[in-house]
């Protein structure tokens, strides 16, 4: 009985992947183009901890760090970034909440060809860190002892997001290219999970929706002007399929609309992008989750569409004290 009630939660426990966590990503989680693995909304036990660490690999014609993505035509920007964060799980009126941390750290580079001449830029360090809050409206309450872990199912469940970015990253306001934004910018959004089919380690099916809206405060010292971005409106999309107790695998697409941003008097491009992308999972143990992902824009044949192209590796680390105590009185005997 006890390895099951482990075994239980064990599939349950699904912290991120950060988005973000979270981004932390969310927001990773933290910027918009690679947002948070799928089941990363999935509820666990209160009291529950989760430690992320994110990197990835992406290149394109936009900053992956600036969740506004103003794309430069003629620029090919390549970055490596890193996440690291902190969730944890707790009720809050008895349904099932999240409270998370992620901050964003890394290299970018870009070459930037203008009537033949290319100009190199290049920035590292630290990002703006972001602060996540996500709560179950609808579904299911919070899961607070080992008998509602043992009935839980997801059914249909709807949530609240929200996200805060503080400008606090590295920016220099002679650089068109930073880790940092030098700006307040966050995330409203609604997280949705749609069970399909039995409740079952190994056949779980989910469909996820996550319409999102990003709101951009101004940053008046950019290059000397100010910089003003329109909102964003995200929808994000997955379709997992348990393939065996410990691994699984989702299809998963992304729509960015909106984000016109305006610098002095120079206007930019309005986002009209979809990007679609895989997601591999596996259950290394009781506390390690790990995630592979890739995920490219498909319209983007345009001068001024966004590209982009990313691979991401994540690596969840999670605990429950009372599970711990569980496996400690377990082995002991």
């Amino acid at each position: 009985m006890k390895e099951y009630i482990l075994t239980r939660l064990r599939m349950n426990f699904q912290p991120y992947a950060v988005i973000s966590i979270l981004a932390i990503t969310l927001f990773t989680t933290q910027h918009m183009f690679s947002q948070v693995p799928a089941r990363f909304y999935w509820k666990t036990l209160a009291g529950a901890n989760g430690v992320p660490l994110i990197v990835e690999s992406i290149s394109g014609n936009t900053n992956p760090f600036d969740p506004s993505h103003n794309v430069n035509p003629g620029a090919y920007v390549n970055a490596t970034m890193a996440m690291v964060g902190y969730a944890k799980f707790l009720p809050l009126f008895d349904r099932a909440t999240m409270i998370s941390v992620i901050v964003p750290m890394g290299r970018i580079s870009s070459d930037v060809e203008v009537a033949g001449l290319t100009s190199k830029d290049a920035a590292k360090g630290f990002g703006d860190p972001m602060l996540e809050i996500n709560i179950n409206l609808l579904g299911p309450e919070a899961q607070k002892s080992i008998p509602d872990i043992l009935r839980y199912e997801p059914g249909f469940s709807l949530d609240l997001l929200m996200d805060v970015a503080f400008p606090v990253g590295e920016y220099s306001d002679t650089m068109a290219l930073n880790i940092g934004q030098n700006r307040w910018y966050g995330r409203l959004g609604a997280p949705i999970i749609w069970q399909i089919g039995p409740w079952v380690p190994g056949r779980r099916t989910t469909l996820e929706f996550i319409p999102a809206v990003w709101l951009f405060g101004d940053n008046t010292n950019y290059l000397g002007e100010t910089k003003k971005t329109d909102p964003i409106f995200q929808l994000d999309a997955h379709l997992s399929r348990d393939l065996t107790h410990n691994f699984w695998a989702s299809l998963d697409g992304s729509w960015y609309n909106g984000g016109q941003s305006t610098v002095g008097t120079s206007q930019g491009t309005k986002l009209n992008n979809i990007g679609v992308g895989v997601t591999l999972g596996y259950q290394i143990n009781d506390n390690l989750n790990l995630t592979f992902g890739y995920k490219s824009t498909i319209n983007d044949d345009a001068p001024d569409a966004m590209r982009m192209d990313g691979f991401m590796v994540t690596l969840v680390y999670g605990w429950h004290p009372l599970i711990e105590g569980m496996k400690r009185l377990q082995e002991s005997h």
